[in-house]
């Protein structure tokens, strides 16, 4: 049952510290009580009500972890339908499925491509996190050999996925400690590989085609005070599948449903590589845990990861990059002076148009809260004044003996104003958006 921010306050010191953050305990209590904070911000909460506050505290979808202690992947965790409301919390795992009928020479050729990929992107390192092994040979044999395999050559989470009972307790026993995801029980094999899972210190999918069959096999679960648990609940369209994501997170959220707050699994494949893509980015956009594609296309997945980027920024917090000025190429003191935002997105995509034209510059990032150029004009904090203010203050005019300073198109309205801040200075409007800086390069300063 949920609390109230007067019942929740009761249990806190009252001390109205401020520590946490919030003027007083109640307003404290309050955040807790929208979900809006955590337990742990208090400093001096008794134990005794950190125990009764911790059960209401937990968010209504449980964080499981999977993966090696080095390299744990968390999912579940959330709190809100919509990222506006707070933010969502552990991205999508996405991974790629292989099957224990490949031969060695190709399974590591695959394998260490995958481990390979990676890219960056507004200053993050994005990378695959999980292999899934079908069980397809039919003799578990091979199976536990694939898996011996990929356990040496992937550091990350695994999962190993077959209706075959027999094989994933088998397969729990050779990769018992690395936390793996055994996929996926059967409201027939539910009590078998619960307690293998228990025992082995695996999560579990729990697989239906129904909401009714899979809270029945999820309460049993529970009742064996087992939690390590991702929901499969299968669909026959994308439509429906599309549906059921909904249902199923409005379930945990605003019903309270403990059997069907957990997170989620998907395994896909339409047998069309673009399709899989729209499915696996609709698992991002719709509330998914862990989505596993049949294929590594490199292509795709740049996508994915980049869509699973934006979708799990903090829309509070933007990723912003630290206020200074940079260097482009190697900029001498002749160089020209570009200005942005410190948006991480917007920073790296003009330094590397910059560095696309063949021009060495320096880029000035003064603090504009993380927002793009258009957000902090409008908010006054990327005006004439706080640009020059920045310029001289940075020690940028002892930088460079060439008074050129560009500023972007979208605020030409602010270049009057920046020539006052900064006398002796020529303020040149460049291109609104960053692409068309290469020819803004060549057809206005070097021209």
């Amino acid at each position: 049952m949920a609390l109230t921010g007067l019942q929740i306050q009761k249990l806190l010191p009252k001390t109205n510290c401020k520590e946490c953050g919030s003027s007083t305990c109640l307003a404290f209590a309050m955040r807790l009580a929208a979900k809006k904070a955590e337990l742990s911000e208090c400093p001096y909460v008794s134990e005794e009500a950190r125990a009764v506050l911790s059960a209401f505290s937990e968010p209504p979808i449980r964080t499981v972890t999977i993966g090696p202690e080095a390299r744990p992947l968390a999912t579940g965790g959330e709190t809100v339908l919509f990222r506006h409301e707070k933010t969502f919390v552990n991205q999508t795992g996405i991974g790629v499925a292989v099957a224990d009928t490949l031969e060695g020479s190709e399974l590591e050729q695959r394998l260490k491509a995958f481990r390979a990929y990676r890219f960056e992107r507004a200053g993050e390192t994005l990378r695959p996190d999980l292999v899934s092994v079908a069980y397809e040979s039919g003799t578990v044999d091979r199976l536990l050999m694939t898996l011996e395999r990929v356990a040496a050559l992937w550091d990350r989470s695994i999962a190993v996925r077959s209706d075959d009972a027999t094989a994933l307790q088998a397969a729990a026993a050779k990769l018992r400690g690395r936390r793996i995801v055994l996929a996926s029980a059967t409201p027939a094999t539910i009590d078998q590989l619960g307690a293998v899972a228990k025992e082995t210190g695996s999560a579990l999918a729990v697989a239906a085609d129904h909401f009714n069959d899979l809270y029945t096999a999820v309460e049993k679960l529970r009742q064996n005070d087992f939690k390590e648990i991702f929901l499969e609940l299968r669909a026959d369209s994308l439509c429906e599948h599309y549906q059921n994501r909904a249902l199923l997170r409005r379930a945990a959220l605003k019903s309270g449903i403990k059997a069907l707050g957990y997170p989620t699994i998907q395994f896909i494949n339409t047998g069309n590589p673009v399709d899989d893509a729209i499915a696996a980015g609709m698992e991002v956009t719709r509330y998914g845990s862990l989505v596993v594609l049949p294929d590594f296309d490199p292509a795709a997945w740049v996508s994915l990861l980049a869509l699973r980027q934006n979708i799990y920024t903090d829309p509070q917090k933007p990723i912003q990059v630290e206020p200074k000025v940079y260097s482009v190429g190697e900029p001498t003191e002749r160089s020209p002076v570009f200005v942005t935002t410190n948006f991480s997105l917007t920073y790296f995509i003009v330094s590397g148009e910059i560095e696309n034209a063949g021009l060495s510059a320096w880029l000035a990032i003064p603090e504009c809260e993380g927002m793009s150029v258009l957000t902090a004009w409008a908010a006054g904090k990327f005006s004439g004044a706080k640009i020059g203010s920045f310029v001289k203050e940075s020690g940028l005019e002892q930088q460079t003996k060439n008074r050129t300073i560009v500023i972007p198109g979208y605020v030409a309205q602010v270049s009057g104003e920046l020539e006052e801040a900064l006398p002796g200075w020529q303020v040149i409007v460049g291109p609104q958006e960053a692409g068309d800086i290469e020819g803004f390069v060549k057809n206005v300063l070097k021209s």
